[in-house]
């Protein structure tokens, strides 16, 4: 993938935020990933940014990386990214539920952020869904202990069926959402806040395993 080149004041070029894969069947190195070794939180769909990029501000000490299949979006991430000198965020370019399947490492990442996922609300189409009934298990497998995954939707029928896959699975238990992250919204639920229309979030905390 070719980007273009941001340059700082000093007109010293700034490394680009896209993760350039060098193979989509083996795991990712995340210590590789960043300058500096800490916590990974992902954001599969992250959209044009908006969330990440906050997030990513707020908490230096931990590294972010944000999962989209669109050029178009993962590009102005990059852009956006460089020129707020962040060095704790990457953007690959793929699509999601791959992603987590088959690049992340086991038990390598303490939260996943799912927000405004397409519904697909034909029943034909629900089988496309991100969160279906695999994915608390591909969930398990790559949060580390006692991390959550956090849901967000503004489509009812969608939302019942996170918390019933969640809430079937043992290894998860329901979570509390921190103020802080309640309150980090993403660009598509500024919209829909700003239309008045409703939303739904959950979360869910891996179990801590039993001595």
């Amino acid at each position: 993938m070719t980007v273009g080149v941001e340059r700082s004041a000093a007109g010293q070029e700034k490394p680009s935020l896209l993760f350039r894969l060098v193979s989509i069947v083996e795991p990712l190195d995340l210590g590789a990933m960043f300058p500096t070794p800490q916590p990974v939180e992902v954001e599969l769909g992250c959209g044009d940014g908006g969330f990440l990029m906050a997030r990513a501000q707020k908490h230096p000490e931990r590294n972010f990386i944000g999962v989209e299949r669109l050029l178009g979006r993962i590009r102005k991430i990059d852009r956006k990214g460089r020129r707020l000198g962040l060095t704790n965020l990457r953007g690959v370019r793929l699509e999601a539920g791959y992603f987590v399947e088959y690049l992340l490492p086991a038990a390598s990442v303490v939260a996943l952020h799912v927000y405004f996922p397409d519904p697909w609300p034909k029943r034909r189409h629900h089988r496309r869904r991100l969160v279906n009934d695999r994915f608390p298990e591909l969930a398990r497998r790559v949060l580390a202990p006692d991390g959550v995954v956090y849901l967000r939707t503004d489509f009812a029928e969608y939302f019942a069926q996170m918390t019933r896959v969640f809430a079937a699975h043992p290894a998860f238990e329901p979570a509390p959402t921190p103020a802080d992250l309640a309150a980090e919204l993403t660009d598509f639920e500024k919209e829909f806040v700003a239309q008045g229309k409703s939303t739904h979030r959950a979360a869910y905390r891996l179990r801590s395993p039993q001595p």
